[in-house]
């Protein structure tokens, strides 16, 4: 089981499922929605996903048609992303998260526009979209 919360901690939750690959995305949308050079999530299954407490706390933004990030009315933090394709699934924003996730990212995706100011130095595979046709991103 994982759990977690936002910066004040007004929102809890807790996730008793598999959790997906992390991708670091380096969209212009991911990193405005994080105020950094990417941001870095993992999709999880919202059957098996509780909010604890502070969920009237979550405010919904829809970036683009279908596409909502969620985060934090009171702090501001990011916690998840969906689209309403794929309605089972959220992308959890994974520093949120309290536990050891016991595996790191698996993957840069959308490089194609990602920051001049930020070198990607690692040897995870890199995409200049997305490596999957059926990404909620």
């Amino acid at each position: 089981m994982l759990t977690g919360h936002c910066l004040c901690g007004a929102v809890t939750f807790e996730y008793q499922g598999p959790m997906g690959p992390i991708s670091l995305c380096h969209c212009s949308q991911c990193r405005r929605a994080q105020g950094g050079a990417f941001s870095a999530s993992a999709p999880v299954q919202k059957v098996h996903f509780q909010w604890l407490s502070g969920e009237q706390q979550i405010r919904e933004f829809e970036s683009r048609p279908g596409k909502f990030r969620a985060f934090c009315g009171q702090c501001g933090s990011p916690l998840y992303s969906r689209v309403d394709a794929i309605p089972g699934i959220l992308r959890l924003q994974v520093g949120v998260v309290n536990e050891p996730l016991g595996k790191g990212p698996e993957s840069h995706i959308f490089v194609g526009s990602k920051s001049d100011w930020y070198a990607i130095t690692d040897d995870l595979p890199q995409y200049e979209k997305t490596q999957r046709a059926n990404d909620p991103h």
